[in-house]
């Protein structure tokens, strides 16, 4: 009796320690963001904890994310995961528009809008006598519409020529010139698909980047409801952590198609962590599509473009970036190319995404980037409605502007 009672009080000990550790293991396990020991603590770029948080907006749950084996838990601080978004109103999930549907409607509304650049170049290239003074101007038209210096005098020379060739000048072969050498310029050879295409183990990454105001935001969840329109699996990463409710404004496109996003419940948080966790996300639920939208910032602010490549470097230690999309405001003109130049210095940038073309007496910026990066234009936007978002077409876009 008396040497089995050290083996019983051996093993009560053990029970009484395992009960006590197992409350604390499953809380954590429900609530972890950080697993201690999967990151380099010595890599300054080694996103720590932002209080992610992933918002179960999708119809089916992911699998529950845990713990890998020999993970260090003591001292582990732990985030609430609410059930739905705290703050937004419950949102029906809407089915959008098919791509080929917003691009017809996007076109008409192109033509129907004010287009001066069009316009006033069939004005000028018809008229009775086509001498210097109406070369000036229609250089000057162009100018005006952002195509950019060399780009305008390429299409001056071209039409010039000719226009000296032909000798006689119906509307229709004005028009005719026009469009050939427009198109021309806008270059259609140009690979404008998105890279959006899931690889073997993990999903696309998208970031959108710009400078404040242009629509960065707005932009992500269009082009959300654009991929599931394409039946893709999509996750949001919110890691424009500065700007106050930007991540509930991301949130709520998301709700809208049924996408769930990823953003932090702190304040002034890493925007690099919460990329991360995205990512990280997107790759345990095993999506289509990540994207992570970002904050404003100007080009010509050192440290802000710095934790921009910052934010890229610490998503790549985890996925591949395939797209990395510009967007712009087609209304900023020749600031619009300079806000280009600098973002692909520091981010590689993959594509443009050109927002109110409504006033497309701007229009010419297309090509003026085009020229300027070797960077196609991907994406337009032509109004606020929540499908006015299209993939850019060269001829289409020409053949609105000559209307």
């Amino acid at each position: 009796m008396n040497d089995i009672l050290p083996i019983i009080l051996s093993i009560v000990a053990a029970l009484a320690v395992v009960g006590g550790l197992i409350p604390v293991l499953l809380k954590t396990r429900k609530n972890i963001t950080q697993y201690p020991g999967t990151r380099d603590a010595n890599d300054p770029e080694t996103p720590k904890s932002a209080g992610g948080t992933l918002l179960e907006d999708a119809p089916v749950a992911p699998a529950e994310r845990t713990a890998p084996a020999g993970a260090d838990l003591d001292g582990l601080e732990t985030t609430d995961v609410p059930d739905d978004v705290a703050g937004l109103e419950t949102i029906q999930v809407e089915t959008p528009l098919p791509v080929a549907g917003r691009l017809t409607r996007l076109r008409e509304r192109l033509v129907r809008s004010n287009n001066v650049l069009g316009k006033g170049l069939l004005a000028l290239l018809s008229s009775d006598k086509i001498d210097e003074n109406v070369w000036d101007e229609v250089e000057e038209t162009l100018l005006l519409a952002d195509l950019g210096t060399e780009p305008t005098m390429q299409l001056v020379d071209a039409l010039r020529e000719r226009v000296k060739i032909l000798g006689t000048r119906t509307p229709e072969q004005v028009k005719a010139l026009l469009r050939e050498e427009l198109i021309k310029l806008v270059d259609p050879a140009m690979d404008r698909s998105l890279n959006t295409t899931r690889h073997a183990d993990r999903p696309a990454v998208v970031m959108v980047v710009g400078v404040n105001g242009v629509g960065k935001t707005t932009t992500v969840g269009k082009l959300a409801r654009v991929l599931v329109a394409e039946d893709k699996d999509v996750l949001l990463g919110a890691a424009d952590t500065f700007r106050a409710a930007a991540a509930e404004q991301l949130a709520t496109w998301g709700q809208r198609v049924g996408v769930p996003t990823v953003k932090s419940d702190v304040d002034g948080a890493d925007p690099a962590s919460v990329a991360y966790e995205a990512v990280k996300a997107g790759i345990d639920q095993e999506v289509d599509v990540v994207m992570i939208d970002t904050a404003g910032r100007l080009q010509n602010k050192v440290g802000l473009m710095d934790e921009l490549g910052k934010v890229k470097r610490v998503i790549e230690k985890l996925a591949e970036v395939d797209e990395v999309l510009l967007v712009l405001d087609a209304t900023t003109g020749q600031n619009g190319l300079n806000q280009a130049r600098v973002f692909a210095e520091v981010v590689n940038i993959t594509g443009i995404v050109l927002t109110k073309l409504d006033g497309t007496a701007k229009g010419g910026i297309v090509v003026a980037i085009q020229k300027s990066l070797g960077v196609p234009v991907k994406l337009i936007g032509l109004g606020e409605g929540a499908d006015d978002l299209a993939p850019f077409e060269a001829e289409g876009f020409v053949d609105a502007l000559l209307n």
